[in-house]
């Protein structure tokens, strides 16, 4: 593995996967029902102001240091989730097509693109939001916890790509290795 920082490496990405991170974690955990008696309406604060506020500015000033694409990242994340946050408590229809909608917004960011983890944040962001919404048509508690595993999963990964940066561990997995024949003999 390397240590690979160049992409997405600037404080504001850090900070922009942190506070996705924790908003993913809290949303996750909330779906998932891992804790008694905390669900995913508890995440609503973290959702609005860390998920939210703090992302899409965040996301602001990343199009001011020239990341265009932390920019639209976080910017598009912050607000969905400041969205998601005031519009708690409608019907189990508008929150599963919000939830798909969202879905969409995290699979172009996945597809766009960019570095390994971010890839991967995204991806299981899509995954996480496509079955949430799907759970709230189908009125499916299993499918949710699923959904909500996903974003756990996701929320672990943006979460390690920000301490990653900050503690020099690896980001990327590296292609070389992958890539020779090593046999024992050598």
């Amino acid at each position: 593995m390397d240590n690979d920082v160049s992409a997405g490496s600037g404080i504001t990405a850090v900070v922009g996967r942190l506070a996705l991170g924790v908003t993913l974690l809290a949303f996750g955990l909330g779906y998932a029902e891992v804790i008694d008696g905390v669900s995913a309406a508890d995440a609503v604060s973290i959702a609005q102001y860390v998920g939210g506020v703090a992302l899409f500015v965040a996301g602001l000033m990343a199009f001011r240091d020239r990341d265009a694409a932390s920019g639209t990242a976080f910017a598009a994340l912050g607000a969905l989730w400041f969205t998601w946050a005031v519009s708690a408590g409608g019907s189990a229809d508008a929150a599963g097509l919000f939830l798909l909608l969202f879905a969409l917004v995290a699979l172009s960011l996945t597809l766009a693109g960019g570095d390994q983890l971010g890839q991967a944040v995204y991806g299981l962001f899509f995954v996480s939001l496509l079955l949430l919404g799907i759970a709230r048509f189908a009125e499916n508690d299993t499918l949710a916890r699923v959904g909500g595993w996903f974003a756990v999963a996701a929320g672990a990964v943006a979460w390690y790509a920000a301490t990653a940066v900050m503690a020099h561990w690896p980001t990327v997995v590296s292609r070389r290795a992958a890539g020779r024949r090593v046999t024992a003999a050598g």
